[in-house]
């Protein structure tokens, strides 16, 4: 039978005179358990934890599965370490590079099996504790994706399909979104232990605005996918950030064709630059193309790792802005008169330059009036939303 252990996680200090005031959000295994939990701070010496300031996870010294929450109990000492002793991850990928070594979401580096332990229950006890908490955990468990509220973001804290990154942040009107694409999604509106509160209440669905919010909420998918292709890197033994394919350390070099509005994701190998995986996608007619959001899809997919629903079904643009690309109609006069002979068809396609004076002005020359110009957004990979 697996050993089992248990471990205080200091959580507040009621009091600021207690030992462990400074020391939030660290661990100390439990050695034994009265009317506070006591943990050996020394080798003839314990010292007590209130149960009202401490979280208390139950472990078990073994190698972690998929979905899985693993706690940080001996963090190797690296000098460019990205966790601690205390951080709690969800498990991602398992036995890569190697077998019992972990990979997590929204971080580049992994995880050796020696500095983790396998959390199997979560334990609060205190005294103002009722069998809510049970109820909370239960719905956690159940969702598909949960999302914890701190301030005005939301950190990702579980996900089931891997298209959320744990820790990663979000805001509002993204977790609004998220929920309305996708089931069992629920977040966590402060403690964890305190209550549980599913996204899209009746006040979150008068909040959704079509207009003005999905073009705030593309703008943050846009940085998201930029985000994602970061944190889907791992840290090398020697410090570098790559990524991982079938314990393969690999590159990404992307195919860019705007004309085709296609893209195109490229793993290979470091030693030998030979091709290992690709990721292709391709833009519907009906979708503006973004390369931020189409690098993030290819490179997951050449990863073999799931697409997140928001890049696959981010709402539309709705507004023109500088350096977009556009599609536009010609006035028909003009077009039977000037350009019907010369193009086939009454249609042009330009890059907005700047827009001032009532005008859309387009790089290489031309402008149209804003209150008559009749334009589709057909790309906007644009620098001050997501450009490199």
């Amino acid at each position: 039978m697996t050993e089992t252990k248990k471990y205080a996680r200091i959580k507040k200090a009621t009091y600021e005179a207690a030992w462990y005031a400074d020391k939030i959000g660290q661990v100390f295994e439990v050695d034994r358990e009265g009317p506070n939990y006591l943990t050996r701070t020394g080798p003839h010496h314990l010292s007590a934890i209130r149960k009202e300031d401490a979280e208390v996870l139950v472990t078990e010294n073994r190698k972690a599965a998929v979905g899985e929450r693993v706690l940080i109990t001996n963090p190797y000492p690296l000098g460019k370490q990205t966790y601690k002793a205390g951080d709690v991850f969800e498990v991602a990928i398992v036995n890569n590079p190697v077998p019992g070594c972990i990979k997590v979401s929204g971080l580049p580096s992994f995880i050796d099996y020696k500095e983790y332990e396998v959390i199997v229950n979560n334990e609060v006890k205190n005294e103002e504790a009722d069998g809510m908490e049970n109820v909370n955990q239960t719905v956690i468990n159940n969702a598909n994706t949960v999302f914890e509220k701190k301030d005005d973001k939301y950190f990702g804290y579980k996900s089931r399909f891997g298209d959320i990154v744990i820790g990663g942040a979000y805001s509002y009107r993204f977790v609004v979104h998220y929920a309305k694409t996708n089931q069992d999604v629920v977040i966590i509106p402060g403690d964890v232990n305190t209550v549980t509160t599913p996204v899209c209440t009746t006040l979150e669905e008068r909040l959704w605005k079509p207009g003005a919010q999905a073009k705030a909420c593309r703008d943050e998918i846009v940085e998201q996918a930029k985000a994602d292709i970061e944190n889907l890197k791992y840290r090398t033994f020697y410090g570098e950030l790559r990524y991982l394919y079938r314990s393969i350390v690999c590159n990404v070099e992307f195919v860019i064709n705007k004309k085709k509005r296609t893209v195109v994701a490229l793993l290979k190998s470091v030693g030998r630059g030979s091709v290992k995986s690709k990721g292709i996608v391709k833009a519907a007619p009906s979708d503006c193309f973004n390369v931020h959001i189409g690098k993030a899809i290819a490179l997951r997919r050449a990863l073999g790792l799931a697409v997140p629903d928001e890049y696959l079904n981010a709402p539309q643009p709705t507004e023109v802005r500088v350096g977009d690309v556009v599609r536009g109609k010609y006035e028909e006069t003009y077009y039977q008169l000037c350009r019907k002979d010369e193009l086939g068809d009454d249609s042009y396609e330009a890059t907005i330059k700047e827009i001032a004076d009532g005008r859309y002005r387009y790089v290489g020359g031309g402008f149209d009036f804003i209150d008559e110009a009749d334009l589709t957004i057909i790309d906007d990979s644009r620098e001050e939303v997501g450009g490199e």
